[in-house]
């Protein structure tokens, strides 16, 4: 999932939402120099990827992908359950929509952003101004990301095929979404009851 499900599933819990957001830029043991309730998200944050890397629907969703991007696939999927996340409008119903949502979270995160590494510090005013959560609703937000994930990866030097595969196969793709994004609440929801105890 990438960060629109990450935010999402930290439920407008601010330091659940913060470690959530960080956790790919905390490496090793520097995870230790913070708080413990946002150590709880940046470890929610790998439960999340773990749940999703390993779940039936991602490794059908993946195949799509997987002769182009082999190992890039799972990435590529990430966004593009953020799409069907975006467009998923009963998800959003309580917070008064995606919209509401996404401004909701910058809000949270404003008060948070002496807890960010440096790439994340650098790059959430892009995040914000840009309005990123909002915009995986669109195809567009879709191209671009994949653009993006090109920029940051050392071995991919193109994403239109990913954009073609993506519009190609969209219903069956959602349909993998369907399968498997109802499930993944349900896990993080039993997981925060529990204090996300291993």
């Amino acid at each position: 999932m990438n960060y629109l499900a990450h935010a999402f599933l930290s439920f407008n819990d601010p330091d659940i939402l913060t470690g959530n957001m960080i956790s790919d830029f905390v490496k090793g043991k520097i995870k230790f120099e913070y708080p413990m309730s946002i150590q709880q998200g940046i470890a929610l944050h790998r439960q999340i990827d773990n749940f999703t890397d390993f779940h039936p629907a991602t490794a059908k969703a993946k195949e799509f992908f997987r002769p182009h991007y082999r190992l890039y696939s799972g990435a590529f999927m990430d966004i593009v359950y953020d799409h069907f996340l975006a467009i998923d409008e009963k998800q959003f119903e309580n917070d008064g929509g995606l919209e509401s949502f996404t401004h909701k979270t910058y809000r949270i995160l404003d008060k948070k952003t002496s807890y960010f590494p440096l790439p994340f510090q650098m790059m959430y005013p892009y995040m914000k101004d840009q309005n990123w959560l909002y915009n995986y609703r669109t195809k567009e937000g879709i191209r671009k990301s994949f653009g993006g994930l090109v920029r940051r990866a050392v071995y991919l030097e193109e994403s239109e095929i990913a954009f073609t595969i993506f519009n190609k196969n969209y219903d069956d793709i959602q349909n993998c979404y369907d399968e498997f994004f109802p499930e993944l609440k349900s896990y993080v929801l039993e997981r925060l009851r529990n204090h996300l105890a291993e």
